[in-house]
């Protein structure tokens, strides 16, 4: 059993930065691709941002691109997002998870077997 825990969110202003990260633990870190995804109050949850097992591959969702940056560091079993020029869009709740043991990575929701509880990060115009 994988346990995902992050911190980092709070509040900032349009144009600000934050970098949360994710702390697992319970399994082999480095056998699961990891993706980070938000929800917004009335809205779907979508994935912003996935990296492979190795961290050779990352994936960005359109409306991050450019702005959002996911790493991972295996030795620590922690994975981050970078997050600059935030936008008042960008607020949402935002979730790490682990995805499938030793499968390539995807943004495919259900794809991801473990799950964070969240942190809010908060944009203000």
């Amino acid at each position: 059993q994988v346990q995902l825990v992050e911190s980092g969110g709070g509040s900032v202003q349009t144009g600000g930065s934050l970098r949360l990260s994710c702390a697992a633990s319970g399994g082999p870190f480095s056998n699961y691709p990891m993706g980070w995804f938000r929800q917004a109050p009335g809205k779907e949850r979508e994935c912003v941002a996935a990296i492979s097992r190795s961290g050779d591959s990352t994936y960005y969702a359109d409306s991050v691109k450019a702005r959002f940056t996911i790493s991972r560091d295996n030795a620590k079993n922690t994975v981050y997002l970078q997050m600059d020029r935030l936008k008042p869009e960008d607020t949402a709740v935002y979730y790490c998870a682990a995805g499938l043991f030793l499968r390539k990575v995807t943004m495919t929701e259900g794809e991801y077997r473990y799950w964070g509880q969240g942190t809010q990060v908060t944009v203000s115009s």
